[in-house]
């Protein structure tokens, strides 16, 4: 049943949610520092651990630690075009709907704790790495309609050719019978003249048939993605140094959605309920590690470059699963999608290799410019049903920045990252939609005492809108995909 199979894959695609910035299911944003200064790779502070871990052994000896929280608020919005929209009894004559999906993080944590002494540093640093946030639909997707308008069009035009063929039969099967055919011949063609006819006569005045639809549907979903990261960065000479950590990812998911009480009035008879209603509610959860690596090189006092590459996570989500008795019926089919959710599946989801290279450049005591290029391997990041290959290009994103430090007590920073993606009209849909954009970073970093600071941090990123036409039985499906993101951010920084 399609209509089944369309639900768990939305349901599914809500494990890309995301309030940060980064690839597929990959949060690059780790503390307010970033939010005021994307371009992190290149520069050597404690805030920068996460980008940046070799410079850590360039620290002043001590103990370091940073204290972060950030709200993310997101906004998805799809505007579905299709031509049987018109039926709705709540939206009646209008092809056009609009779909909203309101996604908030309030709370996103993240500790950083570093010890450094000689030529070597520890670090320790905890955050959300991927997801991080709940998203709503409280009136479902224009998949969840159209499919099931789809459906039910599909199942009329069968009743008009079924009916054409029952009333043509007689007449037409002798005629074929006479000019030389086959039995099976004239069956197959008199099959052909009346799918023709069916979707002839549905097409010219689909009114004369559908009357009107009504449905109630819901879609709920929340990601989240803890990672804990431990190493060591190790000063090989004065100037150089290297790292090595690994970061254990722990995922827990939860995704609720329904589609009930469908009713359609057909062929003048009054609204009836259609009973396909859907149900599915599934919890996953999962780890994986990282191991990650990186060299930093202070080439003079003016010029700093470093790298960091993080190997592919594998991921293998285990699902503990509740559904009604036509989901689970599905589920129980090798190979039907709703498979995947399927109590005791494991699903497979990695989060991908990055690698990332920065620079910062210091004018002078005061005056602070940074760069940095990141490099996202989704292609080669395995996922349920091989959705990989439908990644056209692998994710690439650059990042600019710059600080000022007016005086001793603030320095203020600006930035600027762009982000594309290579995703193909295939890889999208309602909820597993990911457009690239830009975004800009601003804030300030205030000094209280040398050992004290404060970064207060604001991210709002630029989406364009991105069109996908999907051809369907009943005619072409556009969806115009467009996206909000707003996070704010504050952070505290000790030196002991």
């Amino acid at each position: 049943m399609k209509k089944i199979s369309i639900l768990s894959s939305a349901l599914f695609a809500l494990g890309a949610l995301t309030a940060q910035a980064g690839g597929l299911l990959t949060n690059t944003n780790q503390n307010a520092a970033f939010l005021r200064n994307f371009a992190q790779e290149g520069q050597i502070t404690l805030t920068s651990l996460y980008a940046n871990p070799a410079g850590n052994a360039f620290l002043s000896p001590g103990w370091h630690m940073s204290i972060n929280s950030q709200t993310a608020i997101q906004q998805r919005n799809i505007k579905t075009t299709f031509p049987l929209f018109g039926f709705n009894a709540a939206n009646p004559g209008q092809t056009t709907h609009e779909f909203k999906g309101e996604a908030l993080a309030p709370v996103i944590p993240s500790i950083t704790l570093s010890h450094n002494w000689d030529r070597w540093s520890l670090s320790a640093h905890f955050g959300l790495t991927g997801g991080g946030g709940k998203c709503e639909f409280d009136k479902g997707l224009g998949s969840f309609e159209a499919l099931y308008g789809g459906n039910l069009a599909t199942n009329i035009i069968t009743g008009i050719a079924n009916q054409y063929a029952t009333t043509a039969g007689p007449t037409a099967i002798p005629a074929y019978l006479a000019a030389g055919m086959t039995m099976e011949q004239a069956q197959a063609k008199l099959a052909t003249e009346a799918a023709t006819y069916g979707k002839t006569q549905f097409g010219t005045n689909p009114s004369s048939y559908l009357q009107g639809y009504q449905m109630d549907a819901y879609m709920k979903g929340r990601s989240y993605y803890f990672g804990l990261q431990l190493g060591g960065a190790y000063k090989i000479q004065d100037n150089l140094s290297a790292y090595i950590g690994l970061r254990g990812v722990y995922a827990t998911c939860n995704y609720n959605g329904y589609v009930q009480d469908f009713k359609a009035a057909i062929m003048g008879q009054p609204m009836a309920n259609m009973n396909s209603d859907l149900a599915l509610n599934c919890d996953q959860t999962g780890f994986g590690i990282t191991p990650i690596f990186g060299l930093d090189w202070e080439i003079n006092k003016h010029w700093n470059v470093a790298v960091k590459y993080e190997a592919n996570t594998r991921m293998s989500l285990k699902n503990k699963s509740e559904m009604n008795e036509v989901a689970a019926a599905q589920a129980a089919q090798e190979g039907n999608t709703l498979a995947q959710f399927k109590d005791g599946e494991k699903v497979r989801e990695d989060i991908p290799a990055i690698l990332a290279l920065g620079a910062e450049y210091r004018l002078n005591d005061k005056v602070r410019f940074d760069g940095s290029a990141k490099m996202y391997f989704d292609k080669t990041a395995r996922k349920y049903g091989n959705k990989e290959d439908l990644v056209d290009h692998n994710t690439w994103e650059v990042a600019v920045g710059a600080e000022y430090d007016i005086n001793s007590v603030i320095t203020v920073s600006a930035s600027y990252q762009s982000t594309n993606y290579g995703l193909s009209d295939k890889y999208m849909n309602d909820l597993s939609f990911n457009l690239s954009n830009n975004s800009i970073g601003l804030g300030v970093r205030i000094h209280p005492s040398k050992y004290f600071n404060i970064d207060l941090g604001y991210m709002h990123t630029f989406y364009g809108d991105r069109s996908v036409t999907t051809p369907t039985a009943i005619g072409n499906k556009l969806d115009v995909y467009n996206r909000k993101n707003d996070v704010i951010g504050i952070g505290f920084n000790i030196t002991l």
